[in-house]
């Protein structure tokens, strides 16, 4: 049988292309196995064509229009029907579209989880789209789809389907946890839940197929999951915002006591001049506020006398309490200090040389009469106090 009686049968078997009402579909698997030599093979853009025979993959074609001749395609040697004299082939020809296919359908309960934030145990329900590419053609339909494939994208698709709704329960209750909401807050999270359900999707590449995005989706629950984490997001709001209003609080009352030891430092610094004259001023308030409290305000000169001895009696009494902890007083020698020589142990006034053997004495340490405080030999004025150095006595050295 040549050629030309396939030609008197009509030009159906001459011409090999998929028809346009099954352009959707992912894999397409043409009914004829027997088509001629010099048939013109026609692949979309989109698409390859997969060659097989005797359950084995004989060759792949890339899009564009194939004239079904040994001299074009080499591997067609190996699909020849001899018994038609070498003018006809024998093949199992699938196309299989290699760009992205979108708006492919998925949807489902995704089984029950622990909401991350309120403890709740839920059931979320999805539904969307996503889209897919089929990364290698020949291992997409050898290790899943079959040379026996047919029927539509989901009927294909399901266990591809099914492997993406199992990640996405995982992936919504990692990214809810991380972001610290609610998987009812989720459905504001779209953007980040599209990233991170394609990021964790399945590894589909043992059976050629690579999931590229998702597209619109929505996720929701039941009357009774919705009211019972409504409630229970409320109650966490509520707790949340005690918490806030006692920080607020909480640093209210610092910033107040900083300002206090602020004002309390300026005032020391610039007012009273040291301490024990702050301390008088405050002891002195305090009585008055006391006595005022009391009965005793607006009492006149006899009252501000009252008020005046008191605080001067309880400044002195605070004053000569810290005294008590401070460095001792230093004892004056009548008549001027006595030192010993260190070398002669000879006893004699202070100077720079012994008097008896000439060995230089040791200074003797000068002190404030007013405050106490050691004073530089060659000071005028206590660093302390202020009080000149001519009143000052020195002490014999130790």
């Amino acid at each position: 049988m040549g050629v030309f009686n396939f030609v008197k049968s009509g030009v159906r078997e001459m011409m090999i292309a998929r028809p346009d009402q099954f352009k959707q579909l992912i894999v397409y698997k043409h009914p004829d196995q027997n088509f001629p030599a010099w048939s013109q093979l026609t692949i979309d853009s989109d698409e390859c064509v997969v060659f097989f025979k005797d359950g084995r993959v004989v060759g792949v074609l890339p899009p564009g229009r194939h004239t079904m001749s040994t001299d074009n395609i080499p591997f067609l040697n190996n699909i020849i029907n001899r018994f038609t004299g070498g003018e006809v082939f024998i093949s199992e020809i699938f196309f299989v579209k290699t760009s992205p296919v979108r708006s492919l359908p998925f949807g489902g309960p995704i089984g029950d989880m622990i909401d991350p934030l309120t403890g709740e145990q839920v059931t979320p329900r999805i539904f969307g789209e996503l889209s897919l590419v089929v990364t290698d053609p020949v291992r997409f339909i050898v290790g899943y789809t079959g040379q026996a494939a047919q029927g539509n994208n989901d009927e294909i698709l399901g266990w591809v389907k099914g492997l993406f709704m199992n990640g996405v329960k995982t992936t919504l209750g990692e990214l809810c946890e991380v972001e610290q909401k609610s998987v009812l807050q989720a459905i504001s999270l779209t953007t980040k839940l599209a990233q991170a359900f394609v990021a964790n999707a399945p590894d589909l590449n043992e059976v050629g197929v690579r999931i590229l995005q998702m597209g619109q989706f929505n996720l929701n629950f039941s009357d009774e999951d919705r009211q019972r984490l409504i409630a229970a997001n409320a109650e966490i709001a509520k707790a949340n915002r005690g918490v806030k209003v006692a920080e607020a609080a909480a640093k209210a009352k610092q910033y107040e006591l900083d300002q206090k030891y602020a004002q309390d430092a300026r005032y020391i610094q610039n007012l009273a001049g040291n301490y024990q004259n702050y301390a008088a001023g405050q002891v002195m308030m305090g009585a008055a506020t006391g006595m005022a409290s009391h009965g005793v305000e607006g009492g006149g000169i006899a009252g501000a006398g009252v008020q005046m001895a008191l605080g001067v009696n309880m400044a002195n009494q605070m004053s000569s309490a810290m005294q008590s902890h401070s460095a001792p007083q230093p004892q004056f020698t009548p008549g001027g200090s006595m030192v010993t020589c260190a070398k002669c142990n000879a006893r004699q006034p202070s100077g720079k040389f012994c008097a008896e053997c000439g060995t230089p004495l040791a200074q003797a340490r000068k002190f404030c009469s007013g405050c106490g405080q050691e004073m530089a030999q060659s000071a005028k004025f206590c660093a302390s106090c202020g009080t000149p150095a001519q009143a000052q006595a020195p002490q014999s050295p130790t």
